[in-house]
């Protein structure tokens, strides 16, 4: 996809962006919302500004890989087939 992606798709959240602060979550009247890994069985396995850092930080990332030449343009929080580190669910 060449430009910018189509923003503001979401029903009931808003996500904005700045460089400098990463992600801001809001529901869709202005109220503080957090980001949240949710899975297949709608279980919160982990949710907040963890969440939220992971996530900006991966996207940087992935972006800074591919400009500079490396040609990632994947990058993962840690590497693939490793096992996760026992957690407490959130």
């Amino acid at each position: 996809m060449i430009g910018i992606p189509e923003t503001d798709t979401l029903e009931h959240s808003r996500i904005s962006a700045n460089v400098n602060t990463g992600f801001q979550l809001t529901t869709a009247d202005g109220r503080q919302a957090r980001l949240a890994i949710i899975d297949e069985d709608g279980n919160v396995i982990e949710a907040g500004p963890a969440v939220a850092k992971e996530a900006w930080n991966v996207c940087i990332a992935v972006i800074k890989n591919f400009r500079i030449g490396q040609g990632h343009i994947v990058v993962h929080s840690e590497p693939p087939g490793m096992p996760m580190k026992s957690t407490k669910v959130a």
